[in-house]
């Protein structure tokens, strides 16, 4: 089993969902945990519990990553409390389906201000104070690979993240830092099954060769494998979780 023991993980929008199993994973893996959260203090603190639970070491701090300062502050309280950070698991997200016509400036800015400025500001602070041979997992999508009404917005900034990916993987490879991005299929999150009617989510577990949708543990699974050493010569890849659907 890939271990990341005695590492240092960052994980964005950790209070909920995959980002509060990747952050469990990786604790039971053997890293200390920076939770962070935007707005949901206590559904954060939750999760610090249930990693203290199992042995482990985990602190919740709040920033909202679209904000640069906040980010630097982010990085300033996770170094100072744990002296560095090895992993960065960019996970914070926001989607809001509409159709392109229907969507309002104001929605289109909220994706675009979290999905992609928040990537890139975490990504501008982790080139200098990541830990050297350290790890960064970004979060992309699979609903990049297929066309669904709706999606257009969202996709359009997760397909940005991939080429943040790729291009940072590139700049920070001198540093033995490797990064990566992953894309989950539908999974059984509140961010994904919120407002869909179950006959929507049978539709798309149809779609998954073993006719379901995914759990957060079916993603963390893979985020800590690619933030331990195992995969170090993986870099500037995109890894397709999604049980076949794409």
């Amino acid at each position: 089993m890939s271990d990341v023991l005695g590492k240092v993980a960052l994980v964005t929008g950790a209070s909920r969902g995959i980002g509060a199993e990747v952050a469990i994973c990786l604790a039971r893996a053997g890293a200390k945990v920076i939770v962070n959260y935007s707005g949901s203090k206590q559904a954060a603190k939750a999760v610090v519990e249930q990693i203290k639970i199992i042995g482990r070491d985990a602190i919740a701090l709040q920033a909202d990553v679209s904000s640069t300062i906040d980010v630097k502050k982010l990085f300033d309280a996770a170094i100072e409390h744990y002296g560095k950070v090895d992993i960065l698991v960019n996970n914070a997200g926001i989607m809001i389906n509409t159709l392109i016509k229907d969507t309002t400036d104001e929605d289109f800015d909220k994706q675009l201000n979290v999905n992609i400025k928040g990537v890139f500001n975490t990504l501008r602070e982790a080139a200098t104070r990541l830990a050297e041979n350290g790890s960064i997992i970004n979060f992309s999508t699979s609903v990049n690979r297929i066309m669904l009404p709706t999606y257009g917005p969202y996709v359009a900034t997760k397909a940005a993240v991939e080429q943040l990916t790729r291009v940072f993987a590139k700049e920070v490879g001198y540093r033995g830092i490797n990064v990566n991005s992953i894309s989950p299929g539908p999974t059984n999150t509140e961010l994904f099954t919120s407002g869909k009617p179950e006959t929507v989510i049978n539709k798309l577990a149809s779609l998954s060769a073993f006719s379901r949708i995914g759990e957060p543990e079916d993603i963390a699974k893979i985020v800590v494998f690619l933030a331990s050493d195992e995969a170090k010569w993986i870099s500037a890849q995109n890894i397709g979780a999604n049980g076949a659907m794409a």
